[in-house]
């Protein structure tokens, strides 16, 4: 569904303002409220509309024919909302303070023929509204639809032209607010045709319509500071998170035992290694290069620098760079600082720290990659720069493209486009050079235990058990099993209405992921190189940065079972954003698995006797 949206693009360009930073702190700033005297205009916003089982995929309010001002005032917007889709306008409607309302008149319209398809094609698609109130949103349908018998077979679709407001307050403050349709009757809506009254339209017919609200004030004890829970258990959108504390649990309580039994294996496995080698090194080490002595044969070729090094050390980089900014974002939640009134508050905030967060990524690539002998540092940073934000302008390109097209807000204005462009232009690379100069002074000697050999020794046939693709079948499945119960409600937060809440148990997930993915790929390095096979290096990160896919496999599995979504606007996003999302996954998990992996090889090798 495409709608024209020529009289309201001017003023999207100018919602991103110096009035916007203002709102963004006063907003970040904790116990900030609106105070209003009794009959004072408490100001109410039309947002936008869309599909109630499609997200993502949303309009604007005013696209719709209904009543709106002569001249649309927009409401100056933060970075988050805006990529949020929001678009708030001032409504005409009037809501004084404390002040019931009974059945005032908005206005009256008369609607062409077209005009009432397009309400038509709205309702049978399940078209919400979302005003905002003091923050608050407000959640409605804009009809009435009805199926009903078989023969006859009834269609029955009806407009909403009367809301009732009901808001609760505490003192001079905003509570709560809510819109209600109980007791009205909506006015049907014939297809092809409405009723004839005077003007013409679309093959000459028109319906005549009047829209009227009503404002009904109650009292509250809850205080403003706690106002997020009046709204939390507000239920427009479907709940499914009646179930989260027992499956998180239960997810935990697995995790623990696997790592649990890997590190009492390992150990023990390692345990008899240093003992055996320790005792036969009194052979010499050329006599150990004849016989079957597992990972130690293979002591000078470990730590043989790998092809491709400029991109590993991006990898590396880049991973550090999401782990970083993963971190700070769960520890900002946990204070408080994102919650269900702060509109687009977490988008803005990841924002911010990818392009702040940048400098992690060049230092350790830079520093890694000189450690390693690297000669190209310059493209090794200007790599490093690219490897995520490459694919993240493509995907965005085309996500944007077609919501463009389709006149969806989620497209984004030419001023929010060029902010974000030169947030990574003049804040993101340079700080990633800065970083990879810096890296580059600072990074000593690459630490071997081992000296390395000219010739690189051959590496015996491997079983295939231990190949690349079942590697990263095993590697990538584990740490995926440890958060497939939270991922479903994070899916259902990002993808769908939920408001997520339990920052605490997202950062224990978040710590059993990174501890999963670091003990399954010591294992698995421990595996290879006791094949005598000394090629660690990719495969390390390929091994837990393989969950990525298995991410990517669930997200496909959710769109087709676990939600409502349809259409090309939803599947372009939900599938361009998640192959975005898998990649970071692979990233971090990625850099973790390698760090743990390097810790582990130089623990052992620096725990046996070597000439």
């Amino acid at each position: 569904m495409q709608w024209g949206l020529t009289h309201l693009s001017a003023s999207y360009h100018r919602m991103i303002g110096l009035d916007c930073i203002l709102l963004l702190i006063l907003r970040l700033s904790l116990g900030w409220a609106l105070s209003y005297k009794q009959g004072e205009n408490v100001t109410l916003y039309v947002n936008k509309v869309g599909p109630y089982h499609n997200p993502q995929e949303t309009y604007h309010y005013y696209t719709l024919p209904v009543c709106r001002p002569e001249k649309i005032h927009h409401k100056s917007l933060t970075l988050g909302e805006v990529l949020d889709g929001d678009r708030m306008a001032q409504s005409l409607y009037h809501i004084p303070f404390r002040e019931n309302v009974e059945r005032k008149t908005v206005c009256q319209l008369t609607l062409t023929e077209k005009q009432v398809d397009q309400l038509r094609e709205a309702i049978e698609e399940l078209f919400y509204f979302e005003f905002v109130l003091d923050d608050i949103p407000i959640w409605g349908f804009v009809g009435y639809l009805e199926e009903s018998g078989f023969l006859p077979h009834s269609h029955k679709v009806g407009l909403w032209t009367h809301l009732d407001f009901n808001i609760e307050y505490n003192g001079n403050a905003v509570i709560f607010a809510n819109v209600s349709v109980k007791d009205v009757k909506p006015v049907i809506l014939e297809e092809g045709a409405g009723a004839v009254v005077g003007g013409v339209g679309v093959g000459g017919h028109s319906l005549t319509v009047t829209h009227t609200y009503s404002v009904h004030w109650f009292e509250s004890n809850l205080p403003h500071s706690r106002r997020a829970e009046r709204l939390r258990d507000y239920s427009f959108f479907p709940k499914t998170l009646e179930i989260h504390w027992l499956s998180i649990i239960n997810s935990l309580v697995l995790v623990v035992l696997l790592l649990g039994f890997v590190i009492i294996i390992l150990m023990r496995v390692l345990k008899n290694d240093f003992a055996r080698y320790n005792v036969e090194e009194e052979a010499g080490c050329d006599d150990l290069d004849q016989g079957d002595n597992g990972w130690k044969i293979i002591h000078t070729d470990v730590f043989r620098f790998p092809p491709y090094k400029s991109l590993l050390c991006s990898v590396l980089g880049v991973g550090a760079q999401f782990l970083t900014l993963a971190t700070v974002i769960i520890v900002m939640a946990l204070l408080g600082m994102f919650n269900v009134h702060r509109h687009g508050a977490i988008n803005s905030a990841a924002i911010v720290l990818y392009a702040l967060t940048s400098c992690v990524s060049g230092y350790v690539s830079c520093c890694f990659y000189t450690q390693i002998n690297g000669q190209r540092w310059v493209w090794n940073i200007i790599l490093t720069s690219s490897l995520f934000s490459a694919p993240l302008f493509f995907t965005w390109s085309i996500v944007n493209s077609v919501h463009w097209f389709s006149g969806s807000t989620q497209a984004l204005p030419a001023t929010t486009v060029l902010l974000l462009l030169g947030a990574w232009v003049l804040v993101g690379f340079p700080l990633t050079v800065i970083g990879g100069i810096v890296g580059k002074n600072r990074a000593g000697s690459f630490q071997a235990p081992c000296r390395t050999r000219n010739i690189a020794r051959q590496i015996p046939a491997q079983p295939w058990y231990k190949h690349t693709a079942v590697h990263m079948a095993i590697g990538g499945f584990l740490p995926f099993s440890a958060i497939s119960v939270e991922l479903y409600y994070i899916f259902a937060t990002v993808w769908g209405r939920e408001v997520y809440t339990l920052y605490g148990i997202l950062l224990c997930v978040f710590a059993i992921l990174l501890s999963v993915g670091a003990c399954i790929s010591v294992a698995l390095t421990y595996f290879l190189l006791s094949g005598e096979d000394y090629r660690w290096w990719w495969r390390s990160i390929l091994s837990t940065g393989s969950t990525g896919i298995f991410i990517f496999a669930y997200s496909v599995f959710y769109y087709w079972n676990r939600s409502s979504m349809s259409g090309l606007v939803q599947s372009t996003e939900f599938f361009g954003y998640s192959l975005l999302t898998s990649m970071v996954f692979s990233l971090m998990l990625g850099s973790v698995s390698f760090w743990a992996s390097l810790a582990f090889i130089r623990y052992i090798y620096c725990s046996i006797k070597m000439d």
